[in-house]
């Protein structure tokens, strides 16, 4: 019999987890599972289903060998009951212990199943506190007070004040909170990528890649080649690698994007992140000494701590601090159904098919990639928010509800009407064209404002103004493109809207499997 029985979930891979606090390896056993349920409600990548159930196995593995007892049930396990309470109520059957312990979840529908937990069982049910976070719920709750605006500048700035990361004294290191005015250079023209580390599959992740294979062949994405880190000491060797060779890059180029390199100067750390692999604390701390040691310029080392410190830990918090209701918000009336190219990759515009199709190779697009050229199409074509989200959570591997939700719904396509982003994040082609070399070789003209050869970001971007201008925050933040808009004749406006109305009515924008993208072609001179 056991005395404590504690439950970890496939994204609490942190040997210092809470739920793990004051273990006795002579009376606790720790339950892991594999469950059918949370690799199918959604249809996740391959490589997002593979990553983090080899991840869980080698953390099981690494548990095992420091002498902690660890029921570990897999997904082809026979009697796998499929979901977390079906296996959970399985594991007390087989050790009736007295308790259970276990972490809060990064999901809203994981949080209400687990308070089920204790009725349901008849045992108590403790669900500690992920201390993992900067920033607890509860804290975030009492910054949030009763503020009317809930601003990330403000609140990661209490956050440096909190940590003394970048901190001198009372005072930001370099004089200045933000360096974020000097990251947004284009990559100069005779450019090579850095090789990034790729870490090659042993027994244990083979087997789960031949499962995955297997049981998820319908999925979406590519499977192999798999080059993720499964392992912390892996993990610990990617990040080794980013603070060495990306980090002094990555405040310049950030913001840049190239075909055929999906990582440049980015981190790629987010997944071993989010499952537990690596702690938010030891990065920034790693960051912070590479600006201490002079490896690393200021911009680029408080732009990449501010994506952690401020905004992960801020987006953590909007989404309990909001949910379930901020899930069913829509804003702009936006019920556009996602078009098939999201899926296949195949559309005329360059831009787009080089993000998707990178995306399904490797689970991963930069933030840039997700927010100015799938968010930014996914917000000027009115895309309904479900359909959106479910697509950036489908298909990356980083993406967790906690962190997915508030980037796409409220950053990339305003449907939360401005509580977590003062202003869209709208952007004509000009902006892809200036930050990527995708428009060199798209079949649209980025220089056209009008007509069938056009970009259409061009005249999506202002046919969103006119169709949205009543729903949107008056702020100064969008005062120039209004009154551009102000200032445009009748006869431009009305264009605008033929060309909108065109091409959301051509077969580009087809929701139907293998539609679209032959019959778009038409629409363009060769």
């Amino acid at each position: 019999m056991a005395k404590t029985l504690r439950f970890l979930l496939g994204d609490q891979l942190t040997r210092s987890i809470s739920a793990l606090d004051g273990i006795d390896p002579a009376q606790d056993v720790v339950l892991m599972a594999e469950v059918d349920a949370e690799t199918r409600h959604i249809r996740h990548h391959k490589q997002k289903i593979a990553f983090i159930l080899a991840a869980m196995r080698h953390f099981a593995q690494e548990l095992r060998a420091e002498g902690l007892v660890v029921d570990y049930v897999r997904l082809d396990d026979p009697e796998n009951r499929g979901d977390f309470t079906g296996e959970l109520a399985r594991a007390v059957a087989r050790h009736k212990p007295d308790r259970i312990v276990v972490t809060e979840p990064g999901e809203w529908r994981v949080r209400e199943m687990m308070l089920g937990w204790a009725a349901m069982l008849g045992l108590p049910v403790e669900i500690r506190d992920d201390d993992r976070f900067f920033c607890s719920r509860a804290d975030f709750s009492r910054w949030a007070g009763r503020r009317e605006t809930l601003r990330m500048e403000f609140f990661y700035r209490d956050m440096r004040r909190r940590t003394g990361l970048l901190m001198e004294g009372d005072a930001p290191v370099g004089g200045r909170w933000n360096f974020d005015p000097e990251n947004r250079k284009p990559l100069p023209a005779k450019f090579r990528a850095p090789q990034r580390p790729r870490f090659a599959p042993d027994d244990t992740t083979r087997e789960i890649l031949k499962l995955t294979a297997t049981r998820y062949a319908e999925h979406f994405g590519d499977l192999e080649p798999f080059g993720w880190a499964v392992t912390r000491a892996d993990a610990r060797i990617a990040l080794d690698d980013f603070i060495a060779n990306c980090l002094p890059f990555f405040g310049d180029f950030q913001d840049a994007m190239k075909s055929g390199e999906p990582f440049l100067y980015h981190a790629i750390l987010s997944p071993y992140l989010n499952v537990g692999l690596l702690t938010p604390r030891e990065i920034c701390v790693a960051a912070e000494r590479a600006y201490l040691s002079g490896a690393a310029p200021i911009n680029a080392v408080e732009g990449f701590i501010r994506q952690i410190l401020g905004w992960r830990e801020y987006v953590r918090g909007i989404y309990w601090l909001r949910m379930p209701e901020y899930a069913e918000t829509n804003a702009l009336d936006a019920t556009r159904p996602l078009p098939w190219f999201f899926w296949s990759g195949e559309t005329s515009m360059n831009c787009l098919g080089q993000v998707i199709d990178e995306t399904r190779r490797h689970a991963y697009a930069h933030h840039i990639q997700r927010l100015m050229v799938v968010g930014n199409f996914a917000l000027l074509a009115g895309v309904a928010p479900r359909e959106i989200e479910e697509w950036y959570l489908v298909v990356y591997a980083d993406a967790f509800e906690w962190v997915e939700l508030p980037n796409v719904h409220g950053m990339a396509i305003f449907a939360d009407g401005g509580a977590l982003a003062s202003k869209p994040y709208a952007a004509s082609g000009a902006y892809i064209n200036r930050m990527s070399d995708y428009c060199r070789n798209c079949r649209y003209d980025v220089a056209a404002k009008a007509g069938p050869t056009a970009c259409p970001f061009n005249y999506l971007y202002w046919n969103f103004f006119l169709e949205n201008r009543s729903r949107l925050p008056r702020t100064p933040r969008l005062a120039m493109p209004l009154r551009t808009l102000d200032a445009m004749s009748d006869e431009r406006r009305a264009e605008i809207r033929r060309d909108a109305a065109a091409f959301f009515a051509s077969p580009e924008m087809d929701p139907r499997p293998g539609r679209g993208y032959a019959e778009s072609q038409k629409r363009l001179p060769l």
